[in-house]
């Protein structure tokens, strides 16, 4: 899908995806010392507004300006100890002014394998010495073993295709693995299934 196709999907006035974090983003991230944050394919903001409550610095990055603006329509709602900078933008093309992020995340970008190696060198790119890289999406097992998501299985991926895209950034890989996620349904509950990857750069 390209921004067009998301600004239409973000146009209606309810929220497409919920208002809270991503319970991956929240377990693995919350315990971290809040500094500077970039969120790339940030939607609604859902992330980047659950670090900024936590005192994070937060840039969100999306080319979808009509998700950015709903995010900013929640963020008048809130009180934050730093406002987030919301800024429209490819992750295929972004680039920091300099390597001066914490942290860097990305959630559920559904991209094919080339854009998605981009967009994740890019993510690596934008982080000082010691900062996090975390990256969850859609896993490729989904398709078969679980349930929503994606049908298409070109922007799916597997903890091991991430793993082989940050070849080379210097980072060390502190968890990949696929994480199961209950999702409600009117039939009850099912699995579906995610990737995982957890780096840190060293300094």
């Amino acid at each position: 899908m390209d921004a067009a196709s998301w600004n239409e999907r973000y146009a209606g006035t309810d929220l497409v995806w919920s208002a809270t974090p991503n319970q991956f983003v929240a377990s693995e991230l919350g315990s971290l010392t809040p500094g500077r944050a970039v969120d790339l394919a940030a939607g609604e903001g859902r992330n980047a507004l659950w670090l900024a409550s936590l005192g994070w610095e937060v840039t969100a990055v999306d080319f979808a300006a009509a998700g950015l603006e709903k995010a900013r329509a929640v963020a008048e709602t809130l009180e934050l100890s730093h406002p987030v900078t919301w800024e429209c933008a490819d992750v295929l093309t972004w680039a920091p002014d300099s390597p001066s992020y914490d942290l860097a995340v990305l959630a559920y970008l559904q991209l094919p394998a080339a854009g998605r190696r981009e967009a994740v060198r890019r993510a690596v790119a934008a982080l000082r010495p010691g900062g996090t890289f975390l990256l969850v999406a859609h896993d490729t097992t989904n398709l078969t073993e679980g349930t929503g998501g994606p049908q298409e299985a070109a922007v799916l991926m597997t903890p091991e295709d991430v793993v082989a895209d940050l070849s080379g950034t210097g980072v060390e890989v502190l968890r990949a693995e696929r994480v199961a996620r209950e999702v409600p349904g009117p039939d009850g509950t099912r699995t579906a299934y995610d990737a995982l990857v957890r780096a840190v750069l060293p300094g």
